[in-house]
């Protein structure tokens, strides 16, 4: 599997300057085979992987389900 390393303060700020979402930059991704993505900070420890599904329609279950993830868990904060 390829492993693909990204540091999140430079790749999030570049979402936000191209008014993008991590979810299409993503789908641009893919490829035959699954990739790991990792993401560092700025003193490259890692703080979360993601495996990039081979395909657009698993590549939208794990979209779906990471959004119900974070609503739950910002829903616990308030």
């Amino acid at each position: 599997m390829e492993m693909i390393q990204i540091k999140a303060s430079a790749f999030f700020d570049l979402l936000k300057m191209k008014d993008t979402s991590m979810w299409e930059v993503f789908s641009q991704m893919i490829g035959e085979k699954e990739k790991e993505i990792v993401f560092l900070d700025d003193e490259d420890k890692i703080l979360f992987n993601y495996i990039l599904p081979n395909n657009l329609d698993q590549l939208n279950k794990d979209r779906e389900k990471f959004s119900k993830e974070y609503a739950d868990k910002l829903s616990t904060l308030n």
